[in-house]
């Protein structure tokens, strides 16, 4: 399923899409506030879509979308929803290779993706979670309309993140 935006085509992450996924999970920002899923090779990237991204969207048609820009057709990062242990209701997330931050595409993505979940998914309930030092995600999931719940912890992990939610009218 492809869904567009003025500037964007969003589609559910594939295999196809490794190298793009092997980009985006080894920039800093994303081993700085995301953390290191271990994948170091085109190879790696694959089975991490097999595993962590494809049983979800086959299960509740929703999961990991590549964000590709339709003027030229590159491959800029990623938006979707993710079904999250520890978390009630399903969590928004976002990530961009770090030549296309700043353009407003992750709020564009970002907005599209919430609208589906209203009138595609009907999902009641977005929550997102971040650390505590990202203050770009923090301000984009405040511009899309989230509002701060104060601090969890996800099962067996340590770290205390900021937890938001946005309740939705499907």
């Amino acid at each position: 399923m492809l869904y567009e935006t003025e500037r964007l085509i969003l589609r559910p992450t594939t295999t196809e899409d490794a190298d793009y996924v092997l980009a985006v999970m080894n920039t800093p920002k994303w081993l700085q506030y995301i953390g290191d899923r271990k994948v170091y090779s085109r190879e790696a990237a694959e089975q991490y879509i097999k595993d962590k991204m494809l049983p979800q969207y086959h299960r509740l048609g929703y999961s990991n979308n590549t964000v590709i820009r339709k003027s030229d057709g590159v491959k800029m990062g990623s938006c979707g929803l993710y079904d999250r242990e520890g978390l009630e209701g399903v969590d928004i997330g976002f990530a961009f290779l770090p030549e296309y931050e700043g353009y407003g595409y992750a709020l564009e993505a970002a907005q599209k993706i919430i609208a589906l979940a209203t009138t595609e998914w009907n999902i009641p309930k977005i929550s997102a979670i971040t650390t505590k030092d990202n203050l770009s995600s923090q301000r984009l999931l405040e511009k899309l309309g989230l509002q701060s719940q104060g601090i969890t912890q996800l099962p067996g992990d340590a770290e205390e993140l900021l937890l938001y939610d946005l309740h939705l009218n499907p």
